[in-house]
């Protein structure tokens, strides 16, 4: 039995349009996690150095310019689950507005189209504590 996860896009993305891409992914409940600080990750920095690795490697010198830039995980928020049944897959219709808001930053943006698997991911909310657990409601 797989263990519970997350479907993500995995990118590299160009430092000067980071912000910018996050706040548009938002609108549209789509959430960009740096790889280097994702919740479950032990040791960010070597996993975002092995991860832009890999996918620089797999290109074979295509995505050279790549090099510097940040890898990220996209994760899809509860707008794209259903609630009913939050294991189903997702929408096709998610996976279209994903990729047409990448498409949107050709030279920003490098990524190959299917989704990969991470351990659950939550956004914080404001009942959240700083060690990351909830308070009590």
């Amino acid at each position: 039995m797989r263990l519970p996860h997350e479907n993500v896009a995995t990118v590299l993305v160009a430092p000067s349009v980071l912000g910018d891409l996050e706040l548009e992914l938002m609108g549209h409940d789509l959430w960009l996690w740096r790889v280097a600080t994702a919740p479950f990750v032990v040791d960010g920095q070597r996993r975002a150095f092995q991860v832009r690795r890999r996918l620089l490697m797999a290109k074979r010198g295509e995505w050279d310019l790549a090099a510097d830039w940040v890898p990220v995980w996209i994760s899809f928020g509860p707008r794209w689950y259903d609630a009913k049944d939050p294991e189903a897959p997702l929408p096709w219709s998610a996976h279209e507005v994903l990729w047409g808001l990448l498409a949107r930053y050709p030279d920003s943006t490098r990524y190959r189209l299917g989704l990969g698997g991470v351990p659950r991911l939550r956004v914080p909310t404001e009942g959240d504590r700083e060690d990351g657990s909830q308070r009590a409601r």
